[in-house]
């Protein structure tokens, strides 16, 4: 029996083995925000209109030039000069120029600084939409940016020091030499609180301060120690803990002493790290380095609480951000792919997956914007209490869910997500970065146990919260009362993941119920508060989820 051959592509030419068919093109060259419906949704939502323009700027920016300087910032990792060929102690880091190009673009844009240069309502709504964007680009980047915004609070503890140092800091110029900060107009600040022996106790630390002038504090103190993570020690100025005769004290410490000498702060070497790259985290050492108190003394932990709300916050809009850009890559690329002979936005199994991702997603933007919205109405008690207990709710929960959902979409989009030259592989490494970083998930637990016990108020207000929401789902409505019975009796610290991860579901489903289009809404009720699956694509097909996922992702 004889057979056909098969036919042979005459275009071809004598080189070529075949055509590049059913790949779909890249995503680039376009609006990061134009392109994401739901973040301008909830940028609107929570009175960030009025910051649109600066956020499709930054859009343009992020889709297009700095897409490509997040590449080459991961690519060439940083590197760590100890002298200069003089033979000068200089502690040096020095990037390639796409990551100054990063840095310098996010400052411009505000990431930095907007709530505290333009305290209106909806000021850090917009600036948590800046940081989404940035975050698409480049998440390393995004460590010195969010420790110079976070560094204010905790600074104005101190107006001596707060009324020298936050002008420069609030300023739109980045100036990335290792210099003096009096001879700077722009400067970016740090944090060293982690040691070997502690972690995320940090009254464990050893690091000892001695003043200067025992009779004259203000002279400033000698800092000795290690510190086993430095972020971002580039930065002009740390935050730092030391114990003191009194306790744990926070400081200020400057890379060059106000003599314009160097400080005896000495990196001992860059971490190796597999995600986070184009971001310098480091390993100190304090030889009786110069620094000033920041805050009462022995109240370190307190003050510096103050940043770490704040970088916590950022840890969810961060994670938010990988999760929302995953989405879309894995919407965009099945959208130009098909398999076994249909378009995989036709195949029903595909479309759940889809719609199960978009779904996470923007239940994740969702608590993050609102909580963006809490943090512009601190005067009220409510938002004061929501903001309280939400950053650990949320730090835990998105954080924990972005690394699954960043390789459910490394899956849609198939062996080549996993190449590093697609952004899928470096959203994958990255994602479980911000769940150990600003207190692992256990400490935010442990956080909510804590508020829960020593502020009352802080559950009513999360409970009003959640009732805000109740009348228009019967499943929601009985989850809501089973769960304020749990939270009124003893807490069991060894069942503390299992009751947050209901307070993060509760949390979601009531501003998706108070905010969101009635499908999104409904879908999650029906999908996360009354029938649960461990797996992404498991949604059950009561809804259009094609139009769930379509929504997340229209312009692409």
């Amino acid at each position: 029996m004889s057979q056909e051959s098969p036919a042979i592509d005459s275009t071809l030419s004598s080189s070529e083995t075949h055509q590049v068919l059913n790949q779909p093109s890249p995503l680039a060259d376009y609006n990061a925000y134009l392109a994401s419906p739901v973040l301008q949704h909830y940028i609107k939502c929570f009175d960030g209109e009025w910051g649109e323009s600066n956020l499709v700027d930054y859009g343009e920016l992020v889709g297009g030039t700095l897409q490509m300087a997040g590449f080459d910032a991961n690519h060439y990792k940083p590197e760590f000069l100890t002298h200069n060929r003089f033979g000068h102690r200089i502690d040096q880091v020095n990037f390639h120029p796409a990551y100054h190009q990063l840095m310098n673009a996010a400052i411009s844009a505000g990431h930095h600084n907007i709530p505290w240069v333009t305290p209106k309502s909806g000021a850090h709504v917009v600036r948590a939409g800046i940081e989404y964007l940035h975050t698409q680009a480049d998440p390393g980047s995004g460590c010195p940016l969010t420790m110079t915004f976070a560094s204010i609070p905790a600074l104005k503890n101190q107006p001596d020091i707060a009324s020298e140092w936050i002008p420069k800091i609030l300023s739109h110029h980045y100036d990335p030499e290792n210099k003096p900060y009096f001879e700077k107009a722009g400067l970016t600040i740090g944090m060293a609180m982690t040691e070997k022996q502690g972690g995320s106790d940090v009254r464990a630390n050893t690091t000892r301060a001695v003043a200067i002038d025992s009779n004259n504090p203000d002279k400033g103190f000698k800092i000795t120690g290690h510190k086993w993570f430095c972020s971002a020690p580039m930065c002009d100025a740390f935050l730092v803990l030391a114990q003191t005769a009194v306790g744990l004290t926070c400081f200020l410490m400057p890379r060059w002493q106000p003599d314009g000498k160097k400080n005896a702060l000495y990196i001992q070497r860059l971490k190796d790290k597999i995600g986070n790259v184009s971001n310098a985290s480091s390993e100190v050492e304090f030889r009786g380095a110069f620094a000033w108190q920041v805050g009462p003394e022995g109240k370190g932990v307190r003050t510096i609480l103050e940043m770490v709300a704040m970088t916590r916050f950022d840890c969810m809009v961060g994670s938010s951000s990988l999760m929302g850009l995953a989405t879309q890559q894995a919407i965009h690329h099945t959208g130009g792919r098909s398999a076994f002979g249909k378009n995989l936005h036709q195949q029903p199994l595909m479309q759940n997956v889809l719609a199960d991702l978009a779904l996470e997603s923007e239940a994740a933007l969702a608590i993050s914007m609102r909580l963006a919205n809490a943090l512009d109405n601190l005067s009220d008690h409510h938002e004061k209490h929501l903001f309280r207990i939400g950053s650990a709710i949320g730090k835990y929960w998105i954080c924990k869910r972005a690394p699954q959902l960043t390789y459910e979409a490394m899956e849609c989009i198939g062996g080549v997500g996993v190449v590093k030259d697609n952004v899928l592989a470096r959203l994958y490494t990255e994602a479980p970065v911000n769940a150990i970083w600003e207190g692992s998930g256990n400490v935010q637990c442990l956080d909510v146990a804590r508020a829960f016990i020593k502020e009352p108020e802080v559950t009513r207000a999360f409970l009003d919260e959640l009732k805000r929401a109740k009348g228009q789902y019967s499943d929601y409505d009985q989850f809501i009362s089973q769960l304020e019975e749990q939270l009124l009796e003893p807490i069991d610290e060894g069942q503390l993941r299992r009751l947050v991860e209901r307070m993060a579901i509760a949390w979601q489903a009531s501003t998706l119920i108070q905010n969101s289009v009635e499908s999104v809404a409904e879908c999650f009720v029906h999908n996360r508060i009354k029938g649960a699956y461990a797996m992404y694509g498991c949604l059950n097909t009561q809804q259009d989820l094609r139009s769930i996922f379509n929504r997340f992702a229209a312009q692409l």
